[in-house]
Formats: structure tokens, C-alpha cells, sequence
């Protein structure tokens, strides 16, 4: 895909979530045309957050199928936190992608995987925390219109009844009433699900079949981007969900992220 295609420049970005009941931990690289960006964040039930991001070189991270790794620091209260992440990931259940048109002329690609199978460790300070949790791949390239606006919901956890369940909702982009990226993962098979509303206070995901997935935040990534005519403001809450997914599958167990994203380029 060129960088540029009818005066829109290519937006594409790589985002690993890896989210569990002792912590969330985030990373991803995105470009719009030749700028690039990385950050990352590490939560926990306890409100406390770790977080970075660079728009110079790689800023310690490095995202790929295979894993995800972060050598950074972090500013705490003042202080400066020294963070260390090595996550490998394991074979991912079916893939879903979607190409959805934007605006009159532009095109969006995505590519999502859930339910994937991560371990590895987290260690803050030299105190490591082990991870065996399961992640979102979340791969997307396109020419967005000139400005967009989209919210965006991820997780994993567990059904009453035992079943792992995954789940990647949107509503802005990418959200055709069919062929979109909505999918519920059940045991690691995809399917497509009905549209969704979100809460502007991202306290929940309303189906439009009837089930409300209910969010309940940890702390959140946020930060506004200017580059010129480049513009990016970003609000990532992760923590953990209740209630009922698409489909009427109640949820016992869940924890993940909530996104809104407005953006001018």
C-alpha cells in the first residue's frame, strides 16, 4: 500500500493487548505516512499505571507476531520506574479481517486475532510479576477519511459454563452491518456479531440484540498528538468487564480495554 493514495496519507498500526486479572499490559507501533509512534502501558487492579511513548525511534518496544518486548522507563510519582516486558505469543485462533470503505475514496484493511495464548513475565523495578494470560492482535493499514472518530472495545475471559470468549467491538469504522470486524471468538471459532452502541462515559458496550457488556476501569492511556496537520487525540482505559457479550453469552469472567480515538490527517 503506497504512502499516500488520493491526497490521503497510509495510517497503519500493529497493537498487542495482553490482558489478565493481574494485569493489562499494552504495545504498539503505528504510522501515518512516514511518522511513526510507539507507546506502551502496564495496569493493574490497584488504579497504578506504567506508561511511555516515543515518537522518535523505537522508544524500547518492539511488537511482532511473535511477541512483544518493552525496555523503557516510565515516570511515577516523580521517580523514575524501570520496566521490563518479554511476552511470547503462542498460535492464534482463526484470524477475521474486514476491508471497509471510508469516506468517498478511502479503503481501511484490518486483521484481528483474540484469544492468543501469551506468557511471559512483567518486572517493575526488577520485581517480576509472571503473565499467563491470553492477548488481541490488532493489525490495521488504510486511508482513513480526513477525520475520524471511532470507539473500540477488546478482551478475553471466560463464559458461565466454562467457554473462553474473545471479543473485538467497534463502532466508527470498520462497523458495516455485515462484513465487518465484530467478532466473537467461542472456544476460539469466530463469528460475526450485530452492531453495537458505546457509552460516552465507556462504562458499557450496548448490543444491539440486547446484551450490555459493563466496563470497569483500572487506569487509562491517553495523549494528543500534533504534527502538523496531524492531529490524534486518544483515550485507552483498561480494566475489567461484567454482563452479557453479543449473541446473549453471559460473561463470567472478562477483563480487557475500551478505546476512543479522534484523529484529523
Amino acid at each position: 500500500m503506497p504512502l499516500v493514495r488520493d491526497g490521503r496519507p497510509l495510517k497503519r498500526w500493529r497493537y498487542v493487548g495482553v490482558y489478565g486479572p493481574g494485569a493489562c499490559v499494552c504495545a504498539c507501533e503505528a504510522w501515518v505516512g512516514p511518522l511513526a509512534q510507539r507507546f506502551w502501558g502496564v495496569a493493574t487492579p490497584d488504579g497504578r499505571l506504567l506508561s511511555a511513548r516515543s515518537l522518535v525511534g523505537s522508544g524500547g518496544v518492539a511488537v511482532s507476531d511473535a511477541g512483544v518486548a518493552v525496555r523503557a522507563c516510565a515516570q511515577e510519582d516523580g521517580a523514575r520506574v524501570e520496566v521490563a516486558v518479554e511476552l511470547v505469543l503462542a498460535e492464534a485462533p482463526p484470524a477475521v479481517e474486514s476491508v471497509s470503505a471510508s469516506g468517498t475514496s478511502g479503503y481501511v484493511w484490518t486483521r484481528k486475532r483474540a484469544g492468543v495464548p501469551a506468557r511471559g513475565s512483567v518486572a517493575v523495578d526488577g520485581r517480576r510479576r509472571a503473565v499467563d494470560s491470553e492477548a488481541v492482535i490488532d493489525e490495521t493499514a488504510g486511508y482513513h477519511s480526513r477525520h475520524t472518530l471511532w470507539h473500540w472495545s477488546a478482551g478475553v475471559g471466560l463464559a458461565v459454563g466454562g467457554a473462553r470468549v474473545a471479543w473485538n467491538l467497534v463502532e466508527g469504522v470498520n462497523d458495516d452491518r455485515a462484513g465487518s470486524e465484530r467478532t466473537l471468538w467461542l472456544d476460539g471459532e469466530p463469528a460475526e456479531v450485530a452492531s453495537v452502541t458505546f457509552s460516552p462515559d465507556f462504562a458499557a458496550v450496548r448490543c444491539e440484540d440486547g446484551g450490555e457488556l459493563r466496563f470497569a476501569p483500572w487506569a487509562e492511556l491517553a495523549h494528543r498528538t500534533r504534527l502538523g496537520i496531524v492531529g490524534s487525540d486518544y483515550r485507552q482505559p483498561l480494566g475489567s468487564f461484567t454482563g452479557e457479550l453479543p449473541g446473549g453469552v453471559q460473561l463470567a469472567e472478562g477483563h480487557g480495554v475500551m478505546e476512543r480515538h479522534e484523529a484529523r490527517w
